[in-house]
């Protein structure tokens, strides 16, 4: 018997793409800094108003509170994803990998993409995941191949770069 296939529920924890350019990296170590800096100031504010008493009716108290907890949460997810990090090495090939600049030609006429992880898309750029249907299927062709990628048909390479 096959299992229905379902879509991910509001719940759901979905596999976090470690893959990134360096640039990203450094983008995402500046935003620790900022929080990192950020933190003991917001902690000063919690033990200050958690001085005045009673926390059930203290709003301001529960707000600063709750501001911490954010900041603490954005820090460990920071922290993991710059620790679990994998860098995109650079590298000019005639094989299109992660990093690659694919020119295709399909019946829309010619687009380039550049192949990149989950969290640096950008489409209107051309900047397209690894785990997209395109990108996926375009890893591992040559110039000159015929790739069939789902909803947009078939696409010649015409140059990587």
């Amino acid at each position: 018997m096959q299992l229905p296939k379902r879509k991910p529920g509001k719940y759901t924890q979905l596999a976090t793409d470690h893959v990134m350019t360096q640039e990203k990296l450094d983008e995402l170590k500046l935003e620790l800094d900022k929080l990192n800096k950020k933190r003991p100031q917001a902690a000063k504010e919690v033990s200050r108003l958690a001085e005045l008493g009673d926390f059930s009716e203290n709003v301001e108290y529960q707000l600063a509170k709750g501001r911490l907890r954010g900041i603490n949460n954005a820090i460990l997810k920071l922290e993991y994803r710059i620790n679990h990090a994998n860098i995109i090495a650079g590298g000019n090939s005639n094989i299109v990998q992660l990093g690659s600049e694919v020119t295709i030609k399909n019946s829309k006429g010619k687009s380039t993409y550049t192949i990149l992880g989950a969290s640096e898309t950008d489409p209107s750029r051309g900047i397209i995941s690894h785990q997209s249907p395109l990108g996926s299927a375009l890893l591992g062709h040559r110039v000159g191949e015929v790739v069939e990628v789902d909803k947009i048909g078939e696409c010649e390479i015409l140059k990587i770069g």
